[in-house]
This record gives structure tokens, sequence and C-alpha cells, in this order.
């Protein structure tokens, strides 16, 4: 299974449409065997679904995501876990495990530009679901 993680200085970004890049996780038999970090550039949210459908991603874990995001990341068959938060390594291992403890208030629910606080940080109205 190959696991992306919205990653900022190896934290779980809090924000799918903003994240600066991904920790991407290979894992077998419930442990990781590879990793790597690929880097979003200037994509936008539905950029970033094709990104992430590109590397064959089987599931993201991330902080914050909103519905439109969501609905673009599972029409590439890419499962989405959201709300979590700490170290990328650490929660893919908590994953594997079994004991990744998550938010349940994950989805980002705003309009196009406005500006609003998301999960921690300000989006300052550049987000857009």
């Amino acid at each position: 299974m190959k696991i992306a993680v919205t990653c900022e200085n190896e934290q779980v970004f809090q924000h799918f449409g903003h994240t600066p890049g991904f920790a991407v996780f290979e894992t077998e038999a419930g442990q990781i065997i590879n990793e790597k970090r690929v880097s979003s550039g200037d994509s936008g949210h539905g950029a970033l679904a094709g990104l992430l459908a590109e590397e064959k991603i089987d599931l993201l874990i991330c902080g914050g995501i909103g519905g439109g995001a969501v609905n673009a990341l599972t029409s590439f068959g890419i499962h989405v876990v959201g709300g979590a938060e700490g170290n990328v390594r650490e929660v893919v291992e908590a994953l594997l495990n079994g004991t990744l403890k998550v938010r349940e208030d994950f989805h980002c629910n705003h309009h196009h530009g406005e500006g609003h606080t998301c999960h921690g940080h300000s989006c300052g109205g550049k987000c857009s679901h």
C-alpha cells in the first residue's frame, strides 16, 4: 500500500489544499518499506488529487480537508483519513498498528474567498472549496 501524508517540516500539515508537499510511504505486511518526499509545487486542490493519483497513492492522511477535495481524491480511488497531527512517520506507524488517533472535526467548511481559521492556521481567504 502507498500512503501519502500532507507534510511540512516532517509534521502533518493541517490543510490539504495548501500543503507544501507529501511524505509518501510504501508499506507491506504492516511495515514501512520505503519513503520519499514529493513537492506539491504550485498545485491547487484539484491538481493535488491528480498528483497523488500519478504517485499511485492508496490512502491520504491529512489534518483538515474540504468535501470537494475528498470527492476528487475518492474519484481516483484514494481513501482519506483526516484529523491527524504529529510527526508524519509516527502517524503512519500508528495507522499501521491500529493506534492512530484523529480529530472528528477535520472537514473544512467555508466558502471561496473568505478568511477563516482552519485547524490551527489562518487560510487568509486563499482556500477554495
